[in-house]
């Protein structure tokens, strides 16, 4: 089986080159300078214990590549991106595996005909040179958990855990794969809020941060329950992440942001808040639910990325004072 990485950004670089240090045949979807880099030198994957150069085919557009019906195509691309990426491959009978954030990717593949299959990823990596990326989970470079969409395991599903299992991964096939995605973009609401206020706060305004994001949570579980959305509980997540998947300093680097903060600080101008934040404001409509926190975390932090501003630039009192009571 070959894997095409859809997206070789933070988490797709560590996925694809960790896949092929373990020996599997590996194709990296880039762009800009990012792919003329890997391209040229390889990608650079700096982990906890070892630093890896994958010299791997990388190409620039999605409608040059060449798959078979057989082939796993790994989607990694934030999901501003996905209808784009989808639209342009030059053929439709192949298996998707959408490996990001939210829980809009595997509707976007399974409109379009491709075989879909939902991963909840739990990977801290951090993407912000050109070429270089940091896998900075320990023991396990990330938790992987897959299943079809819009439930249930097969055969592929199988193959394509125990291949991310040989590489460095937690990976299982999960029946109810969906249920863990939800639950992940619950964690994925502070997203927005880490990239506008940053870190370097006090613990006045670290506690303002901690009300808006129970906040954001609180509006997306009522709009869960008022949708008949079932979601994997915070004990059945800390069971299974348990200790597999530690965020762990790489040549002496931290983790500095999440993948909006990332965003922010390489000067990307779109982010996938839209997906996150925006499927909570969605949901809301749609069952009469109100969410004035995730529909403000979504407007300041858009605005934010559009006027490229960095990430840290607002305090958190001030969002704090744009929502309502």
């Amino acid at each position: 089986m070959r894997f095409v990485v859809l997206g070789a950004g933070a988490v797709g670089a560590t996925i694809g080159g960790r896949l092929a240090d373990a020996g599997y045949d590996v194709v990296l979807l880039a762009r800009g300078a990012h792919a003329s880099v890997m391209a040229r030198d390889g990608l650079r994957l700096a982990m906890p214990d070892r630093v890896i150069t994958a010299r791997l085919p990388v190409v620039t557009d999605p409608g040059e590549l060449r798959y078979d019906a057989g082939d796993a195509l790994l989607l990694t691309t934030k999901t501003q991106d996905t209808a784009a990426v989808l639209e342009a491959l030059p053929r439709r009978d192949a298996a998707v595996f959408c490996m990001q954030n939210g829980v809009a990717n595997e509707r976007l593949a399974a409109r379009r005909g491709f075989d879909t299959y939902g991963v909840v990823v739990m990977l801290p990596a951090v993407f912000l040179e050109p070429g270089h990326v940091d896998a900075q989970g320990s023991p396990h470079s990330g938790l992987l958990d897959l299943g079809r969409y819009p439930y249930g395991v097969d055969d592929r599903a199988i193959a394509v855990a125990a291949a991310l299992a040989a590489s460095g991964f937690v990976s299982e096939p999960e029946p109810w794969v969906m249920t863990w995605k939800y639950a992940k973009l619950l964690r994925n609401l502070g997203n927005s809020l880490e990239a506008l206020t940053g870190h370097d706060i006090d613990d006045a305004e670290l506690d303002v941060v901690r009300d808006i994001d129970a906040r954001a949570r609180a509006e997306a579980e009522e709009c869960y329950r008022a949708a008949g959305i079932d979601w994997a509980s915070d004990d059945e997540w800390s069971a299974r992440r348990g200790m597999q998947v530690q965020w762990t300093p790489v040549e002496g680097r931290d983790r500095m942001g999440g993948s909006t903060w990332q965003s922010l600080a390489r000067g990307t101008r779109a982010v996938e808040a839209d997906y996150l934040n925006g499927e909570i404001v969605l949901l809301g409509l749609q069952n009469g639910v109100a969410t004035p926190v995730n529909r403000m975390l979504q407007r300041e932090v858009i605005d934010l990325a559009r006027q490229g501003g960095a990430p840290g630039s607002r305090r958190p009192s001030d969002l704090l004072a744009l929502l309502p009571g």
